[in-house]
C-alpha cells in the first residue's frame, strides 16, 4: 500500500508556514522509471516542518512516494515521513496541554490543543455555545474557491463603503489533512484576507483545531469574532466518477450544521465552462447531489448574473449562463426549500479577484482559461458579505 523511498536533499527550496519544499535525489528511481536515467531520481519533496523537521542540504531523509508512483497528482510531491538517519530525528515537543490526535492511527499522527477540549481556554465558552448568531456560512465543494469566495466579500464590502469581514476559514478533512499543505491559506492569512484557519475532523495545523464542523463554525464565532465563515475541504479533491463516490458531499452536510446552529447558509456553486467533462459542465453534478439530496436544511443557492463583458470572456456565453440557471433551479422543491439568489457579476468583480494574494487555480485552470469558475465563487461572497455586518442581530430574510 506505501511505495518508500530514502534520498539526499540536494536542494532547499520555498518554505511557508509549516510547510518546506525540497529537491531530494532518491537511493533509487521510482517504480517504472528509467534506472540509468539521473532524472528519475530526482523528485520534489515537501515536508511538514512541525511533524518532521527542516531538512536541510545533505540530509537523508525517508520518503513516502506512493502517489509520484502512481502518477496522481497530490501537488506533484513525495511526502518526507522523517529523516533517514535516526539521530536526525526532532527533538521531543515542549510539553503543553492537549490530548486531541489528528490524523489518527496513522504514523504521523499529530496531538494538538482542541479549541473545544477540557483543557483549552475556551472550553468554558464552548460547552454550551449553541448559535451561530445569524452569521453568514458559505459552503463550497472545492478548495480552489476559497480565494475567490473572500475576494467577492471584500469586494461587496468596498462597494458598500463598509471594512472588510473578517473571515474564518473551517477546513474540513475530504482533501489534504495538514493545513500547511495550502498554500492559499498562507497566503490570505499573510495578506490578512483571512483572520483564521480552524482545522476540523481530521484535518490539522489550523490557528485553532476542533473535532466538527459544528464547534469549529461556533469557535469562528465565539473564540474567533469572525464575521463570515467559508467551510470546504483542504486542497485536493476525490471522486470516482459515480453519483456519490466523491468528498464533496460534505458540502451538504455543512449546509445542514450551518442551520441547524443558526447560522445563515449559503451554497456556492462548483461551475465550469472548460472542464471537458460533461458532469462538471455548468452547474457540477456535485453540487447538485451535495445541496439537492444532502443538504436538508435551506441555503442561499447563489447563480452569477453576469455583465455582457463578463459573459463574453473565454469559457464563458450565453449558452452557460442560461444552463446554470437551470441547473440552480433544480434545486428548488427537491427536499428542502433552498432560495435561488442571482448576483450580479461585473467586470470590477473580475478585477477584484485578480487582486487575490492567493493563486486562482482549479483543476489546473486560471482566472483566464475558466472565468466561471471562480467568479461562481465570488458571487457566494458578495452575496454572503450583505449579512455579515448583522450577524449579531437576526438574520433578515432577504438580501438587500
Amino acid at each position: 500500500m506505501l511505495t518508500w523511498r530514502a534520498g539526499t536533499v540536494t536542494e532547499r527550496g520555498a518554505a511557508w508556514p509549516g510547510a518546506r519544499e525540497l529537491t531530494v535525489t532518491l537511493d533509487a528511481p521510482l517504480p517504472g522509471r528509467p534506472h540509468d536515467d539521473p532524472t528519475a531520481r530526482r523528485v520534489r519533496a515537501l515536508a511538514y516542518t512541525a511533524l518532521v523537521g527542516d531538512p536541510d542540504a545533505g540530509d537523508r531523509v525517508l520518503l513516502n512516494v506512493s502517489a509520484l508512483a502512481r502518477r496522481l497528482g497530490t501537488g506533484g510531491y513525495a511526502l518526507v515521513a522523517g529523516p533517514a538517519d535516526p539521530a536526525a530525528l526532532p527533538a521531543d515537543p515542549t510539553p503543553g496541554p492537549g490530548h486531541l490526535v489528528k490524523a489518527r492511527y496513522t504514523p504521523l499522527q499529530a496531538m494538538v490543543l482542541g479549541v473545544d477540549e477540557q483543557e483549552s481556554a475556551h472550553h468554558t465558552t464552548l460547552r454550551d455555545a449553541d448559535d451561530l448568531d445569524g452569521m453568514p456560512v458559505v459552503v463550497a465543494d472545492l478548495h480552489s474557491a476559497l480565494p475567490a469566495i473572500v475576494a467577492g466579500a471584500r469586494h461587496a464590502a468596498q462597494l458598500a463603503g463598509r471594512p472588510a469581514p473578517r473571515v474564518a476559514y473551517v477546513m474540513t478533512d475530504g482533501g489534504a489533512l495538514p493545513a500547511a499543505f495550502s498554500r492559499a491559506i498562507a497566503a490570505l492569512r499573510g495578506a490578512g484576507w483571512v483572520e483564521t484557519t480552524i482545522t476540523v475532523g481530521q484535518a490539522f495545523g489550523g490557528d485553532l483545531e476542533a473535532v466538527t464542523v459544528h464547534t469549529g463554525l461556533l469557535a469562528a464565532r465565539h473564540v474567533a469574532g469572525v464575521d463570515l465563515a467559508v467551510v470546504a475541504q483542504g486542497p485536493g479533491n476525490l471522486g470516482t466518477g459515480t453519483r456519490w463516490g466523491f468528498s464533496g458531499v460534505a458540502a451538504g452536510e455543512a449546509v445542514n450544521a450551518a442551520a441547524t446552529l443558526g447560522g445563515r447558509a449559503v451554497a456556492s456553486l462548483r461551475v465550469s465552462g472548460a472542464d471537458p467533462r460533461d458532469r462538471h459542465r455548468g452547474v457540477s453534478h456535485h453540487s447538485l447531489t451535495a445541496y439537492g439530496r444532502v443538504a436538508l436544511a435551506p441555503a442561499d443557492v447563489v447563480v452569477p448574473r453576469p455583465t455582457v463583458d463578463v459573459e463574453n470572456l473565454p469559457g464563458w456565453g450565453a449558452d452557460l449562463t442560461r444552463r446554470i440557471r437551470e441547473q440552480a433551479a433544480t434545486l428548488v422543491g427537491q427536499q428542502t426549500p433552498h432560495q435561488v439568489v442571482e448576483v450580479d457579476a461585473d467586470a470590477a468583480l473580475i478585477e477584484t479577484l485578480r487582486t487575490s494574494p492567493a493563486r486562482l487555480s482549479t483543476m489546473g485552470r486560471g482566472l483566464d482559461d475558466d472565468p466561471a469558475a471562480f467568479v461562481a465563487a465570488a458571487v457566494a461572497g458578495v452575496h454572503a458579505a450583505h449579512f455579515a455586518d448583522r450577524a449579531d442581530e437576526a438574520a433578515p430574510t432577504t438580501a438587500p
